[in-house]
Parts: structure tokens; C-alpha cells; sequence
């Protein structure tokens, strides 16, 4: 039971992370000290994909699964296991890999202009 609980609350915070990676740059828009965590994060989700990086998440999840009698995660890991022909097919994952990034390149624009354009620079006092 407590294995179980354990995979299950991994398997969240990877939902969860994977959430902010994609969305969280946002944030930055209202509170703008909000940038540097959702870019260590967009820079750590970039190194697990591109660079092969371990998640430390898929780790837990796999390790409490195979502990509580269930199969473990695939050696692809939880993005195959959940997403990848689930919820998109398989061929589009490089598409959704780009509107991913164009959305953390979205946020991040915006909460530039938020700080630094016209009215951020009136905000400070700075005409």
C-alpha cells in the first residue's frame, strides 16, 4: 500500500512538473521573480530531452511500482509511458516538443515586456 501511494504521488509531481515547464513561464507575467525557477526547470525538462538527462522522478515512480507488485515504467520512461500514444500519437512528438517550447518562448516574451517594455519601465518610475 504505502509503494503504491509512493508511485502514485511521483507520478503526479511528474504530472505536475511537466505542467509547469510548459505553462509556468506565465507566472513570471504576474510575479516576475517567478522566472529563474521555471527556467531551471524548462533548462533541466530540455536536458532530459535532449541530452538524455535521468529524471529523478521516473527513478521513484519506477522503483515504488516495482515494490508494490506492479510493473514499472518502460525503459522509454513516463512521458512514453503516459503521453506519447496516449494522449497524441507518436508522430506528432516532435510537433508537440515544438509548441511546447514556442509556449515557454511565449511566456517568457511576454513577461519581458511585462518587466522592461513601455509600462513595466513606468511602473518604476522610469520615463
Amino acid at each position: 500500500m504505502g509503494y503504491a501511494l509512493i508511485g502514485e504521488a511521483a507520478m503526479l509531481l511528474h504530472f505536475a512538473f511537466l505542467a509547469y515547464v510548459a505553462v509556468g513561464g506565465f507566472l513570471a507575467w504576474r510575479w516576475p521573480t517567478a522566472f529563474w525557477p521555471h527556467l531551471a526547470c524548462a533548462a533541466y525538462g530540455l536536458g532530459i530531452v535532449a541530452i538524455g538527462w535521468d529524471c529523478p522522478l521516473t527513478h521513484v515512480e519506477d522503483w515504488a511500482r516495482i515494490r508494490a507488485g506492479e510493473e514499472g515504467l518502460p525503459e522509454e520512461g513516463f512521458i512514453s509511458h503516459y503521453l506519447t500514444g496516449v494522449v497524441y500519437p507518436e508522430r506528432h512528438l516532435a510537433g508537440i516538443r515544438i509548441a511546447v517550447a514556442a509556449v515557454i518562448a511565449l511566456s517568457w516574451a511576454g513577461a519581458a515586456l511585462r518587466v522592461w517594455g513601455p509600462a513595466g519601465w513606468r511602473r518604476r518610475g522610469k520615463q
